[in-house]
């Protein structure tokens, strides 16, 4: 398990590749691995954003991720999970999340991931507040919408 909280953009796909390399080589029986990559939008319920400033309180923030993975770990035979989350100053374009999960079988995979993702946007204790591109700002209140419970 993997969990890492960055102030600075990273490469969704070069860090799914090296995980992928490093589990191959370790011989660890991965035939699936099940990622979301989730990107900042240009716009939010209408409104062009400028920025987004990410905050979180370290302990608390990274206690909360572990709990979840470990809860994916009990319910899924999972070999590996990494989960990757932006805090800081973000701009339309930048990863904000990487979710990877490997398992030997695509069903425990997905739902893995599946699972994190949900509960990440649910319960990791994150604030946001856009800065709009008129220079004004507003803290975002709701969320998206659990559309998957398994």
């Amino acid at each position: 398990m993997s969990i890492e909280l960055l102030g600075e953009p990273f490469d969704p796909w070069r860090r799914l590749s090296d995980r992928d390399q490093e589990l191959r080589e370790a011989d660890r029986g991965c035939g699936a691995c099940s990622s979301f990559v989730g990107i900042m939008r240009p716009k939010n319920d209408g409104l062009a954003v400028r920025e987004m400033i990410l905050e979180y309180y370290p302990k608390m923030t990274q206690r909360q991720l572990s709990n979840i993975v470990d809860e994916a770990y009990e319910r899924w035979p999972i070999e590996h999970i990494d989960v990757v989350h932006r805090v800081g100053a973000i701009r339309p374009g930048d990863t904000i999340v990487l979710v990877g999960v490997w398992s030997a079988h695509r069903g425990p995979a997905i739902n893995g991931c599946r699972h994190i993702l949900e509960h990440l946007k649910r319960q990791a204790p994150f604030w946001k507040k856009e800065i709009l591109t008129d220079g004004s700002s507003r803290w975002v209140t709701g969320n998206t919408d659990v559309i998957y419970e398994q």
